[in-house]
């Protein structure tokens, strides 16, 4: 039977059609016009975290306004630089995931602890050491992706979202003692509409930017309101402000310090990884163990050069996470962009001023929108896993364990400090909890499965989206599941569109008998 050769213009078809990128794949670069909004979108949906910390421990060292002014720039300085470097990538740093860099809570109460016994200083000190453990032991902790299968990956994403919903309660209430004023409820329902119409009813170019919008709205709305945006501190804002590094003095090292903020560090490293797998799940471009490692170097990079100027440790911001989901805009250079704006407010305080001018209400109904997007990305993931009793007592202890101090944050208020700094996260012990369990309840659950049967075991069912895992080249050796061998037909299907092919129909290739 004759075979039937392509012609050589067929040939360059199919090649230009396989090297051609997506305009929304992770690494296109939309066009300025859009890029520019999607950044600022970015920046809004963060500001307000991104800002907490160094009010928190400035306040906590009674520092005055202006080293207050001073430690917010740095912060969003350094932000911008963390985050570009996550984003963009150069030799073994960067993910290259539409990922947002931001200084994490986990490390509040230990520095307000170092700087009221040893000073700023050893904070810094601390920061820059816990920055450098983090660059040394990121290719070792990757290797922890291979306890990261679906089952624990869905109910860490699930965990997020969940975990962060108190910060939208908190955006909402606004530290009133007494709960929030109804009118705070209603701007953050308002806002919350406002997305829910623009993504119904605008044209897909402003979908994009729904939260975006729905910001913008919600403030000019609040304008009418006595007291809903302060921008008081526009006119005293100074235009142009250069951060310098060592501007409280040169860093020291104090041995408690530093092991104290080591801890802090693994726990960053352990929330950063599910950040991580969890945008790599919804851009569909699944985290290889050695972009993890990539990823978690950045980290410490990140952390390093906060503690050079003056600020404090760096991790993945999960509320940016849900916004990647919610506009599904997936180009990792819109991170890139909202880096670049987030070094602009980090040297021009007025412009800092009018973006921290936004009402925390209105933060609080888009804080709705995208922590519940975090949630809802978990949940699809855990639909591609068979559920039986194990799996969802997996899920169902994770998610109970995660919740404690979200529901009852004095809950360990009486344990050693060590123990707050892991459990105090909803995310970390939920992560902790999940891959312990599922080490003990499908172990050897999973070995059977793949001995009896070569479709893949009950914790590692991946269907749809997210199994471009089995044959998507950046994940190549991960040890998430067995290596699975494509016929021609699937390599031909998957080499054609670049789509995710169908798992039920990959088959293990047969061992050779002389092997």
């Amino acid at each position: 039977m004759a075979t039937t050769e392509k012609s050589p213009r067929a040939d360059a078809t199919s090649a230009r059609k396989a090297s051609r990128k997506s305009d929304n794949s992770v690494d296109a670069i939309p066009p300025i016009a859009r890029l520019f909004p999607l950044g600022l979108q970015h920046v809004l949906a963060m500001y307000a975290g991104a800002v907490a910390v160094p009010l928190i421990v400035g306040g906590a060292l009674g520092y005055s306004a202006g080293d207050l002014a001073f430690l917010i720039s740095a912060d969003l300085f350094v932000a911008g630089i963390a985050t570009i470097i996550q984003s963009v990538g150069f030799w073994r740093f960067g993910v290259r995931l539409p990922l947002m860099q931001g200084v994490t809570f986990a490390a509040v109460g230990p520095m307000i602890a170092i700087g009221q016994s040893e000073g700023i200083q050893a904070v810094f000190g601390a920061t820059i050491a816990c920055g450098l453990f983090m660059i040394i032991v990121a290719p070792f902790f990757s290797q922890l992706l291979r306890f990261f299968p679906p089952i624990v990956t869905g109910t860490v994403i699930l965990i997020i979202g969940l975990s962060l919903m108190r910060v939208a309660a908190g955006w909402i209430v606004d530290n009133n003692e007494d709960g929030a004023p109804p009118i705070n409820v209603g701007f953050a329902f308002g806002t919350l509409l406002l997305i829910i119409l623009i993504e119904r009813f605008a044209p897909p170019a402003l979908q994009r930017v729904s939260i975006l919008l729905g910001l913008v709205l919600g403030t000019i709305a609040a304008l009418f309101v006595p007291g809903m945006v302060d921008w008081s501190g526009v006119g005293d804002a100074a235009w142009f402000a250069l951060v310098t590094p060592f501007h409280f003095g040169l860093p020291t090292f104090q041995v408690a310090s530093i092991v104290s903020m080591l801890i802090v560090g693994l726990v960053i490293m352990t929330e950063t990884t599910g950040d991580m797998i969890a945008v790599g799940e919804i851009v569909e471009k699944p985290v290889s163990r050695k972009q993890l490692a990539d990823g978690l170097r950045a980290d410490g990079l990140g952390t390093v050069i906060g503690g050079v100027f003056n600020t404090f440790p760096y991790t993945a911001f999960a509320q940016n996470v849900g916004l990647v989901s919610l506009t599904g805009v997936r180009s990792r250079f819109v991170a890139t962009a909202a880096g670049v704006i987030l070094i602009v407010l980090g040297l021009i305080p007025k412009v800092s001023a009018i973006v921290e001018g936004v009402p925390s209400a209105v933060l609080g109904g888009a804080g709705i929108a995208l922590f519940g997007m975090v949630a809802a990305s978990g949940i699809r993931t855990l639909t591609k896993v068979k559920f039986n009793n194990k799996n969802v007592l997996i899920v169902a202890i994770s998610v109970g364990v995660a919740l404690l101090p979200t529901v009852a944050p004095t809950i360990y208020d009486q344990f050693p400090q060590w123990f707050t700094l892991i459990f105090d996260s909803g995310i970390s012990a939920g992560a902790i909890t999940a891959i312990l369990l599922n080490l003990l309840l499908n172990t050897e659950q999973m070995r059977e499965a793949r001995l009896s049967d070569p479709s893949i075991g009950a914790s590692d069912a991946v269907r749809g989206p997210a199994a471009a895992a089995l044959v998507h080249p950046d994940a190549e050796g991960t040890g998430l599941i067995p290596t699975q061998v494509l016929s021609d037909e699937l390599a031909a299907e998957q080499g054609g569109d670049g789509m995710p092919v169908d798992v039920s129909r990959i088959e293990l290739a047969e061992e050779d008998p002389k092997a």
